[in-house]
């Protein structure tokens, strides 16, 4: 059996009638970054606090490098934690701060000076050794947070939701920091974030969360692009989603007869029945409206709405019965020549179109 840096397995927790986490099963590969992702209420962080020793789940079982860890205490569980609210000590400087961890363990003084020098340097905030927490802006408190965690060398560092309170473009910087530091030390880190674009940016794997139950589990990439669930196709980012009937069952494809009484061909990867009722996720991202009628699938509409987020534009196209899909372009300089109430065709490729059976998640 592979050995891996944590595993967990059928994990449960209950509170008196609510179950906050439903057998959860994760594995972990040493210097990988997993990010729990999930909207508040989907057991991301009961799952969290469990593996840190923190609340017993009622069954299930925790591995940490190999061992059992469901008796450990938290401190003998070899793990770094990283809250939202920094828990630095205001009494003590930043020094202080950082080298408590290694005082608790009984270090040397001349190793403490020395690691306390390597962390504050590696996070770009050596010349703040003297100072109080107080004295630093958010952003510089939560760096220091995360030179506490690392000074030590913990075996799996873990982080509930530490960007969360931070504005949006600091938050974006640090994003790059931590994902930055993981990369360089080969740190193992389990990140909480109901923060999709977060987990997208920083994460090997995302492990979306839902109800108390793990979703699924995969690459930024194979999530996005190929979800298999209908929870985390219209979860994570935008998502055309709609409810089609299946015609045609070739080879390596499928006919479905979409909204509008639009005829849609997707990729087959899920064995699919002629008159089974599907769902279908396209990206908005991968719609054109160029009006090529020769592509895969082609649609046509009338542009309701043009809304322009900075660097992207949304195309809003109502179809004949209503339906409401979204096509989303870089945005250019000068104005669009697509104009509203104008009639235009949607058109994308096959590859691009995601079938979801009604037994792949709710």
């Amino acid at each position: 059996m592979t050995e891996y840096k944590l595993r967990t397995h059928n994990v449960r927790k209950t509170y008196g009638s609510v179950v906050a986490l439903k057998a959860a099963s994760i594995e972990m590969q040493e210097g990988e970054f997993l990010t729990l992702l999930g909207p508040s209420g989907s057991g991301k962080t009961t799952l969290l606090m469990a593996i840190a020793g923190l609340n017993n789940p009622d069954s299930g079982d925790i591995w940490i490098d190999g061992k059992l860890a469901n008796f450990l205490p938290p401190f003998k569980r070899d793990l770094g934690m990283v809250f939202q609210n920094y828990a630095l000590f205001p009494h003590m400087n930043i020094f202080d701060n950082i080298a408590f961890p290694l005082r608790m363990r009984k270090t040397p003084m001349a190793l403490i000076r020395k690691e306390v020098a390597r962390v504050l340097e590696i996070v770009e905030l050596d010349h703040v050794a003297k100072r109080f927490p107080r004295e630093l802006s958010g952003g510089q408190q939560q760096r220091i947070a995360l030179a506490r965690c690392f000074v030590y060398k913990p075996s799996i560092i873990l982080m509930d939701e530490p960007l969360g309170a931070l504005d949006k473009k600091l938050r974006e910087s640090l994003q790059r920091e931590i994902k930055q530091l993981h990369e360089n030390l080969g740190i193992t880190v389990l990140y909480v974030t109901h923060d999709q674009e977060e987990a997208m940016v920083m994460s090997d794997r995302i492990c979306v969360m839902n109800d108390g139950s793990i979703d699924q589990i995969g690459t930024p990439n194979e999530l996005y692009f190929q979800p298999s669930t209908m929870f985390s196709a219209d979860f994570l980012g935008e998502s055309n989603l709609f409810d089609a009937q299946v015609l045609e069952v070739g080879k390596d494809s499928v006919l479905m007869r979409g909204p509008a009484g639009m005829n849609v061909l997707g990729e087959l990867k899920e064995p699919v029945k002629i008159g089974e009722q599907v769902k279908f996720m396209i990206r908005p991202e991968t719609v054109d409206t160029d009006n090529d009628v020769t592509r895969d699938n082609a649609v046509e509409g009338i542009l309701k709405e043009v809304i322009v987020f900075g660097q992207i534009t949304k195309y809003y196209i109502e179809l004949s019965d209503g339906t409401e899909m979204v096509s989303t372009q870089l945005t250019c300089r000068g104005s669009s020549t697509i104009e509203i109430g104008q009639r235009i065709i949607l058109n994308w490729a096959k590859t691009s179109t995601v079938i979801l059976t009604n037994d792949a998640g709710s």
